[in-house]
Order: C-alpha cells, then sequence, then structure tokens
C-alpha cells in the first residue's frame, strides 16, 4: 500500500504576519487611484506592490496618506511602485536586471526589517527572466518574498524558494488564454493566507498573501530543499524528452520497422 506524506501543518498567522497585495494595473487605461483607494479601504495590507504604475499614480499618498515610492522603466512612462501604510526605515533600493530587447527592466527590493521584499515585472523571454530572478536573488536577505508579474510560464526554477502564490490564473492573454503570471515565491517564510481578487479595469487580477517569518533554522532547510526540487525537476524533464526521443519512429532504441 502506498503511504502519502501527510501536508505540512501551517501554523497561524501571529502578530508579524503581513498582508501584501500585488496588482499589475495596465498602465493609463486601467485601474488608476481611485480602485487602489477602495482596494487599500477592502483588503487593508500592509504593504502594496503595483507593477506599471505611471507618475499619476503617485496621487495615491495624498488620498489615504502612507509612504510611496516609484521606480521608472528606463525609456517607459510606467514602472513599479510600492505604498505602505507605515514608513519604512530606509526607502526601496532599485536593481537593474539583465535587459530584453525592447525593455529595459529594473527590480524594487524593501529592507522590511525580518524580511525583504522584492516588487518585480520581468521580462517575457522565458530565459531571460529567469535569469533575472537570479539577479534580484543576490540582493536579498536570508528571508524573502518575491511578488509581481513574472511573464513566466511553468516553474520559476529559482533555487531555495518555493511558490506560494495563488494557484488560479490572473491573466487571459487576448482574454482567452488564462496564465498564472502573477505569483509569489518565499524563502524562509510561511504563507498563512493566499487569494485572488476581482480584476477590475485591468488586465491583471490582484493577488493577496499572508506571510510570516519561518521558525529559526527553517530558512537554510527550505533553500536546500528548493534547490533538490528545481534539481529534480530538471532531470524530469530530461527524463521525458529522453523517453519522446528513444519512443520516435526511427531513433535509436525505438521498435525495428518491418524490412
Amino acid at each position: 500500500m502506498l503511504l502519502r506524506r501527510p501536508p505540512p501543518i501551517t501554523p497561524e498567522p501571529g502578530p508579524n504576519a503581513k498582508k501584501i497585495v500585488s496588482w499589475n494595473l495596465l498602465r493609463r487605461t486601467g485601474a488608476a487611484v481611485d480602485c487602489l483607494v477602495t482596494l487599500i479601504e477592502q483588503e487593508r495590507p500592509d504593504l502594496l506592490l503595483m507593477q506599471e504604475a505611471t507618475k499619476e499614480i503617485a496621487a495615491l499618498k495624498d488620498r489615504v496618506g502612507g509612504v510611496y515610492a516609484w521606480a521608472q522603466l528606463p525609456g517607459r512612462i510606467h514602472g513599479l511602485a510600492m505604498w505602505s501604510p507605515i514608513p519604512w526605515a530606509k526607502p526601496p533600493e532599485i536593481v537593474t536586471l539583465p535587459p530584453g530587447v525592447l525593455i529595459d527592466r529594473v527590480c524594487q527590493v524593501l529592507d522590511w526589517g525580518e524580511f525583504g521584499v522584492a516588487n518585480v515585472h520581468l521580462s517575457h523571454g522565458q530565459v531571460l527572466n529567469r535569469r533575472q530572478l537570479r539577479r534580484i536573488e543576490s540582493h536579498l536577505p536570508v528571508r524573502a518574498a518575491v511578488l509581481g508579474d513574472y511573464n513566466i510560464v511553468g516553474p520559476a526554477l529559482l533555487p531555495g524558494f518555493r511558490d506560494v502564490g495563488p494557484r488560479r490564473p490572473t491573466h487571459a492573454m487576448v482574454d482567452v488564454l488564462p496564465l498564472r503570471l502573477d505569483r509569489c515565491l518565499v524563502r524562509g517564510l510561511v504563507c498563512h493566507e493566499r487569494m485572488v481578487l476581482p480584476r477590475g479595469l485591468s488586465d491583471h487580477h490582484p493577488i493577496v498573501v499572508r506571510l510570516s517569518p519561518a521558525p529559526e533554522g527553517a530558512a537554510s532547510v527550505g533553500r536546500l530543499r528548493g534547490m533538490a526540487e528545481a534539481v529534480g525537476r530538471l532531470r524530469r524533464a530530461n527524463v521525458r524528452g529522453a523517453r519522446a526521443r528513444r519512443d520516435r519512429p526511427g531513433s535509436d532504441g525505438s521498435a525495428a520497422s518491418p524490412r
């Protein structure tokens, strides 16, 4: 009889748990300040991360208070933004990422005390966006979360990190193909809650997670486990590819054809 390992028990969120909302606003034609005010009033996040935010979104601070930081993408009208009701010890760091063919990308990294948070809008290239993740990881503390629009299809393959975000699609390509582009990867953290919110005026759904630091020692264990899982996924992909090649008619190891 096959014995299944019981799922891990997630502890109840303590006073250090933080609620984070991430939303790709859809520059200019999507969600505006009024939408963000409504979102903040309904969800009461400890941190709001935004992608495709234009300079007009800075008016959010005048409407709801708190602190706001904007990182414009080079040569673009939009960029990344963060808002919090409580001031940060220091403003987010802007990290330059490996550039794409058309758009140069940056990332916001916030030192939030007990853990770091990276706000991302990665490139569409499926090799490039994973290279960008590895650049971001080098700027993060042991306990960290990476949230935003990944533009990734399939696993992110970031060693040491676990994908704890919602599993539902967050974007529909040309309103037809549902994709889970908006994600949350963590290292050394526990996720107590995750959900997808209504899309509103944007072409992306906001995602919500509630995170807290994992117990001492779990961060390093999680990093090793994440690396092992990534290696395992790559090995399984290689095995499937080898089987497909072997079973292809006329390939070595395939059934002999009648002569």
